[in-house]
């Protein structure tokens, strides 16, 4: 199933927000380090709330490391990106595929932008910049699940 990526958080409240995103919609979150916080803070705690112990998530040292285990489980890396021309509302997304989602300050370096082989989009307003990164990585979720039939089951 779909899975997401945080490339080195900076804020604790959207990666406890992900968290808790993850944990409701039965997805894996990946947290690739080093973060601007850390990972105990107070902070990361109160936004994901008792979700903690719910959610599956993997921390990586460095990009590197997991690039290494997104390529060892044929994964493919579909990056989140302003800049990118492909609105996440065209995309086909696949079972294999791993939403990365950038830093809050300044998304993600060329060398990472490199190694994704596709990049989507939310279609904004011209004069604005970005979305706040938690916001953006549930949007494009959602409709990746919708595409893929993979919300849980209502009870």
């Amino acid at each position: 199933m779909l899975q997401i990526a945080l490339y080195q958080p900076e804020i604790a409240q959207n990666t406890g927000t992900l968290l808790r995103t993850c944990a409701c919609l039965g997805l894996h979150l990946h947290i690739i380090r080093p973060c601007g916080y850390p990972l105990s803070d107070a902070k990361l705690r109160r936004s994901a709330m008792d979700y903690m112990d719910q959610v599956h998530f993997t921390l990586h040292d460095a990009w590197d490391d997991f690039l290494v285990a997104m390529r060892g489980q044929n994964k493919t890396l579909v990056l989140a990106t302003p800049a990118a021309s492909h609105s996440f509302l065209q995309f086909s997304f696949q079972e294999n595929h791993v939403l990365l989602l950038g830093r809050e300050s300044d998304g993600v370096p060329a060398t990472v932008r490199d190694a994704c082989p596709e990049s989507l989009c939310i279609p904004m307003k011209p004069t604005m910049r970005s979305l706040n990164v938690a916001i953006s990585g549930a949007m494009i979720a959602t409709e990746a699940l919708r595409q893929l039939k993979g919300f849980p089951p209502i009870s």
